[in-house]
């Protein structure tokens, strides 16, 4: 086991983020979760994690979650909100809705753990982001547009914190085996285009705790999909025609 931290998780209450509340409580971390679900973190609360619930897409939420969280030696953003379907059919409400919780919501809680972390001189931030934040696929123009937001934004405040010992790294993977996939689609047509290429959500938390062991600049998860950002970038038509096949789902235009 790693030497025992304090980290704070947003998103405990469902998906990668409870997985990983569980994992690091079982590895012997101090763990503050946060989340919606006040009966999941009861769940999480009697299993030894502080609980803090909140809806940090409400103005001033970041703010309170800090003061009561304090700054600890690491910080996981795992909420995550994804709502696929047609760009142009997606409703103003969904867009916002995306945008909160996956964008503005890391940016306003990672604004106020950095200046603590910079003082102490140790720290990171680690934030989950996504395979569609380098690759983008039909259906996804709004949640893929979200996570290139975050590695956009990671990428530059990583040389901004690496100075003052603070780490920052992404996890990227590709479709996660959690209740997300089947809210963001809920035809069930995603879930069956993917099929076996679907990560268990242990290949994630397996991926967080080694880079909370060993602090990298970001984890592609699976590794070949790394391979397909990098031929992304010299051919984007070939993997765009390929993509697009592959995920355009049945009985959608």
């Amino acid at each position: 086991m790693s030497k025992r931290k304090s980290i704070l998780i947003t998103g405990a209450t469902s998906g990668v983020g409870f997985a990983l509340t569980k994992r690091l409580l079982a590895e012997g971390h101090v763990v503050t979760a946060t989340g919606r679900a006040k009966d999941v973190l009861w769940e999480l609360q009697n299993e030894g994690a502080h609980t803090i619930p909140a809806d940090l897409t409400q103005a001033g939420e970041a703010e309170r979650l800090v003061k009561q969280a304090g700054i600890p030696d690491v910080a996981i953003f795992s909420a995550g909100l994804g709502l696929f379907g047609p760009a142009h059919t997606m409703s103003d409400e969904s867009i916002d809705r995306m945008l909160d919780l996956n964008v503005k919501v890391p940016m306003l809680l990672a604004k106020r753990l950095l200046p603590g972390m910079m003082e102490r001189g140790s720290g990171q931030l680690i934030f989950i982001g996504s395979q569609a934040g380098k690759v983008s696929t039909p259906q996804t123009a709004i949640y893929a547009a979200t996570k290139h937001a975050i590695i956009g934004y990671t990428n530059a405040l990583r040389m901004e914190a690496v100075p003052f010992g603070v780490h920052v790294t992404t996890i990227n993977p590709g479709p996660i085996d959690t209740p997300f996939i089947d809210l963001a689609d809920s035809s069930g047509n995603y879930r069956k285009a993917l099929g076996k290429y679907i990560l268990p959500v242990e290949k994630v938390t397996d991926a967080v705790l080694r880079a909370i062991e060993r602090p990298v600049r970001e984890i592609d998860l699976p590794g070949y999909l790394g391979i397909t950002s990098k031929l992304y970038a010299v051919a984007p038509s070939l993997v765009e025609r390929l993509g697009r096949k592959f995920f355009h789902l049945k009985g959608e235009s």
